[in-house]
């Protein structure tokens, strides 16, 4: 897998990350960061999607509901979260790599956290989501328009098709110590 640390410390730019990385680089990371996830929740069972774990740092800033906004996350949320943000990298990479000019939109659904109630579950929308990431690269052209960029208000950061994607892996990365923190804490009550 990518060491995605210089880039979370704000030491180097997703460009930078991944230079020389092409479409087939990302499959095998695509397969590297489910399987990884896969592994953090093997051992899981349906109480612990469920389990509401202990997180005074929790801030979302995004929430929709007011409520949820300092509310720790469940696996299950951790698990839809992370899987609509890197498809939603995937699938605007996929526009930028056709030469479609970036426009400040989002390309995200999220399945409403509240619904996934089992492991099988958590399974299931990793697989889709990986199978959602790969054939996303199934569309791009052979020779994908890399010089095709724009810089993100959020990140300040230049992305091409291939940092846009890798930017939805690098925010899986940024949440598996948090989804280890929280299967640790439900396996600890078993």
């Amino acid at each position: 897998m990518l060491d995605f640390t210089p880039v979370h410390k704000e030491e180097i730019s997703y460009a930078e990350l991944v230079e020389g990385l092409t479409a087939d680089d990302l499959r095998a990371l695509t397969n590297e960061m489910i399987d990884r996830q896969l592994e953090l929740i093997a051992d899981c069972s349906d109480a612990d999607v469920i389990f509401e774990p202990q997180d005074p740092e929790a801030d979302d800033p995004f929430a929709i509901d007011p409520e949820e906004k300092e509310m720790p996350w469940t696996l299950g949320h951790l698990i839809v979260h992370v899987t609509a943000s890197s498809e939603e990298a995937a699938f605007l990479a996929a526009e930028l790599a056709r030469g479609v000019p970036y426009e400040q939109r989002r390309s995200r659904f999220e399945v409403h956290w509240t619904t996934i109630k089992s492991i099988g579950q958590c399974r299931h929308r990793l697989e889709e989501s990986r199978r959602m990431r790969l054939t996303s690269l199934e569309i791009w052209p052979d020779e994908p328009h890399l010089e095709n960029t724009f810089t993100s208000e959020y990140t300040g950061y230049t992305y091409d098709a291939i940092a846009r994607f890798v930017f939805g892996l690098g925010h899986d990365d940024a949440h598996l110590a948090q989804i280890a923190d929280v299967v640790q804490q439900a396996k600890a009550l078993e």
